[in-house]
């Protein structure tokens, strides 16, 4: 995810006009859990108490993980504040379209130790692989060479309290790495019942920066139009969701198109699956199918911005219509001069 993860943690880059973590914090609250721990460094902390400060119906614990020794690792960082009950763990840079309900609810009505999310991918050795007899996971392998099936462990877990036991007892894998598949595994070692559910609708696991871009396409396909800024001279077309202090002056936008609050578009075309950031400012340009972060500056591009990644504050100024369209990812407080 470099260069955009140079200064902020991955889970709080913005789609579809929130942090990825927001996301997540929603799916959760969604599925009726509102006591939500989640795991930090020092060095991470910061920005993810800032991008979830003010959340309303939700109860944060940041739980500080001193160092970073693997997912398995992680969820035991939460031994203490969990207890005895039981716990959904969600990776906080997943994204599901038809959230987490339904694993909670299979967890709930048949008790097991665990159900876990699954998801048929093309490449299952890049991921945790489960094998099923019926619904039930008989063996679960991390990143196999010889997959033995198409079915990757999704970001999403229930589990019963027996998993600190399990995670306690742990030890590292060939990479060094507590691994959560191992925890699991020593679950149906012990004749625990462990329920696979299959992901229903998308599910994006957001590791490069093209995921990015399609997360964002994907939520804005559900987008409603909410045009509650200043628009003036301009055409507007599809749903798009545009600010109340918003002002678009000389436009072309095509939704679905997600505009923050106080941002400035003047003279600019605004392609689908666009979302722009709080304070940003578009000029004389072309955007679409892109994520601009908060406070960025577009102005006098005469090349069209098509798949770009903005970060905070960047800046994107001049340049000739060659090529016809310009693919650009830019880090924060980035700034380019196109001559």
């Amino acid at each position: 995810m470099r260069p955009l993860t140079f200064t902020r943690p991955k889970p709080v880059l913005n789609v579809a006009g929130k942090p990825i973590i927001v996301h997540a914090i929603e799916t959760l609250q969604a599925a009726g859990i509102t006591e939500i721990g989640i795991v930090v460094s020092d060095v991470t902390r910061p920005a993810v108490q800032q991008a979830t400060e003010d959340l309303p119906g939700v109860t944060l614990e940041f739980l500080e993980q001193s160092e970073m020794l693997g997912l398995g690792h992680a969820v035991l960082m939460g031994r203490e504040w969990v207890g005895e009950d039981d716990v959904c763990v969600y990776l906080g840079d997943n994204l599901f379209q038809n959230g987490v309900g339904a694993y909670v609810d299979l967890f709930v009505r048949e008790r097991p130790s665990a159900v876990i999310g699954l998801v048929e991918v093309e490449n299952p050795r890049a991921f945790g692989v489960a094998e099923l007899d019926g619904q039930r996971i008989v063996r679960l392998v991390e990143k196999p060479q010889n997959p033995p099936s198409n079915l990757a462990v999704a970001g999403v877990y229930c589990f019963s309290s027996r998993i600190f036991d399990q995670l306690a007892s742990l030890k590292p894998s060939a990479r060094g790495e507590y691994e959560i598949t191992d925890a699991i595994q020593g679950l149906i070692d012990d004749g625990q019942t462990v329920l696979g559910q299959t992901v229903e609708g998308w599910w994006k696991d957001t590791g490069q920066p093209r995921d990015l871009i399609e997360a964002n396409h994907l939520l804005l396909e559900r987008l409603e139009d909410a045009r509650l800024g200043t628009v003036e001279d301009s055409r507007l077309t599809g749903p798009v969701a545009l600010a109340a202090t918003a002002r678009v002056t000389n436009c072309k936008i095509v939704g679905p198109a997600m505009i923050g609050e106080g941002v400035v578009i003047e003279n600019a075309y605004i392609g689908p699956f666009t979302s722009i950031g709080a304070g940003s400012v578009i000029r004389n340009s072309e955007v679409e199918h892109s994520v601009i972060e908060q406070e960025c500056v577009i102005e006098d591009v005469e090349t069209r911005l098509q798949d770009c990644l903005i970060g905070l504050r960047a800046v994107v100024r001049g340049g000739r219509r060659i090529p016809k369209t310009l693919k650009l990812t830019l880090s924060d407080a980035s700034i380019v001069e196109l001559t």
